[in-house]
């Protein structure tokens, strides 16, 4: 399974070059009016799209999205440096953030939109700031395991009595974001051993979507992903999460980490002001309605606007307080490639 995910695996380079010769849907530069706004986008596509149709609308300002992941775009920022076309950087998960916040390529949040946000949800830098939130669950089969026999902690899950018995998607940024949060509380040295645990134990997936289904399936007892993967299901016919249930593990639990996905103006920004605005506009009462209203099943974090109510609410969580901004994604990428994970 583990050198299937390698080949899978596009290099970072070749997604560098691959994306800085094309705009969204596939246009060339030529075609981007040179009056845009420019988004490198690693939050859902059709989440964004909303945003940007929205703000249009509402401002005259044209979106062009550059969509991509979290890592690929992150890097091509710090590799563009200065002669990037960006404005603004959208992740779904906070360590690219954090990257390009290092390379000192963000300008300031403007003020007003950090008092939108609740500190928690924001990097004490201010550099940028968060726009939406996912929390990481067990998702369990009932059939299989019993709750009195799930994990108490996610780092239960190196134990020998778990080896072949829980899922993950160790290549994909959403996974490794809950890597950086271990390395956050557990330090390198407890986050190496949890690694190396996890080498042993985990069943290797392609994306939380499939880990699911393993689950769903009978696969492994358990799986850890994000919680609106499982919610987005159950409000559809659930064909892939039928046979499961979420398990939350609080308790400031590494497992309970709530994952803030960033907004961020570049530094040198073609469209400065513009860019302070639409960022304004995300962390605002409609930017955070279209969120919490849309498909998405993700946490609003700003504004005051509420969740679905399906979900439980970010603030019964109780998930470990961390600094978005100290979430160290390169060091997770040198440990678990040290552990074998990718």
């Amino acid at each position: 399974m583990r050198q299937a995910l390698r080949r899978a695996v596009v290099p970072a380079l070749a997604v560098t070059l691959l994306l800085s010769g094309c705009a969204a849907g596939g246009s060339g530069d030529a075609a981007i009016d040179e009056d845009a706004l420019v988004v490198y986008n690693a939050q859902h596509e059709e989440l964004t799209q909303e945003w940007a149709d929205a703000f249009t609308e509402e401002t005259g300002i044209e979106v062009v999205l550059r969509n991509g992941d979290d890592s690929e775009l992150g890097n091509q920022l710090v590799q563009e440096g200065a002669a990037s076309k960006a404005d603004v950087f959208l992740t779904e998960n906070s360590p690219a953030m954090s990257l390009v916040e290092e390379s000192g390529l963000f300008a300031p949040v403007g003020e007003e939109t950090l008092e939108l946000v609740p500190e928690q949800y924001r990097p004490t830098s201010g550099a940028w700031t968060g726009i939406a939130a996912r929390s990481t669950v067990l998702v369990y089969n009932p059939e299989l395991i019993s709750e009195a026999e799930l994990p108490a902690s996610l780092m239960d899950l190196r134990n020998p009595e778990w080896k072949g018995r829980w899922g993950a998607a160790p290549a994909k940024a959403d996974f490794q974001a809950i890597v950086s949060a271990v390395l956050e509380t557990q330090g390198e040295d407890g986050a190496r051993a949890w690694l190396e645990g996890m080498a042993e134990n985990a069943v290797e997936y392609r994306n939380n979507i499939v880990t699911m289904k393993a689950v769903n399936a009978g696969e492994v007892p358990v799986g850890i992903i994000y919680h609106y993967y499982w919610y987005r299901d159950q409000d559809a016919a659930a064909e892939d999460s039928g046979n499961t249930k979420l398990h939350y593990f609080g308790d400031q639990d590494p497992g309970a980490f709530v994952s803030v996905s960033g907004g961020g103006v570049l530094k040198n920004a073609k469209h400065p002001d513009e860019a302070q605005q639409f960022l304004a506009f995300l962390a605002g009462e409609e930017g955070q309605r279209i969120l919490g209203e849309g498909y998405s099943f993700e946490y609003p974090v700003a504004s005051g606007v509420p969740a679905k109510a399906e979900l439980p609410p970010l603030d019964s969580l109780d998930a470990p307080v961390i600094d978005p901004s100290s979430l160290n994604g390169p060091k997770v990428i040198e440990l678990m490639t040290e552990a074998g994970l990718l």
